[in-house]
């Protein structure tokens, strides 16, 4: 028999050691830090600007009951009193979410004493200041939060949301 003069016999051992190298660099690539990541964009889903309310509306950690991107899908205008992340308004203390639980879609309630969202079902909990983020029970994703915007008039309105609202394949109306 013939042999093909660029055919290298790499045996069991070369092989397998080759493929563990290959192995190790694919786990050690899935490990690395975050920071050393590329952070992802944001999904924003853009949905036609919506009024939702005044500033002059707002107290400051009084819930203000809106509804966005449509009448099917309750939500939450709060003006925390702080700055924070994603916030809008003079003192980017203005924040929106959906009241929908992430998990099953239970109507979520407001914490004053500690600014959170709670699900009454199965005791998710979301920190509305930072960004909805699910501290504590069931669900598997953060709070949808509204993108705001804030006219020379005080009108605050909302122009998509940052996650998938409970009951919805899609963010598209």
């Amino acid at each position: 028999m013939k042999r093909c003069p660029s055919l290298v016999d790499a045996g069991r051992r070369s092989f397998l050691t080759g493929a563990g190298l290959a192995t190790a660099g694919a786990a050690a690539a899935t490990v690395l830090p975050a920071q050393a990541k590329a952070a992802p964009a944001l999904a924003l889903v853009k949905y036609p600007a919506s009024r939702l309310a005044n500033l002059k509306d707002l107290t400051v950690n009084e819930p203000h009951n809106v509804a966005y991107p449509d009448v099917n899908a309750p939500g939450v205008l709060l003006k925390l009193g702080t700055r924070v992340p994603g916030g809008a308004g003079p003192d980017g203390d203005i924040v929106g979410f959906t009241t929908l639980c992430p998990h099953k879609g239970f109507l979520l309630t407001y914490s004053t004493g500690d600014k959170t969202l709670n699900c009454p079902g199965h005791y998710s909990r979301f920190d509305c200041e930072k960004g909805g983020q699910q501290i504590w029970g069931q669900a598997t994703q953060n709070l949808p939060q509204y993108a705001l915007r804030v006219d020379a008039k005080g009108d605050i309105y909302a122009e998509g949301v940052d996650e998938l609202i409970y009951g919805r394949l899609s963010n598209v109306l």
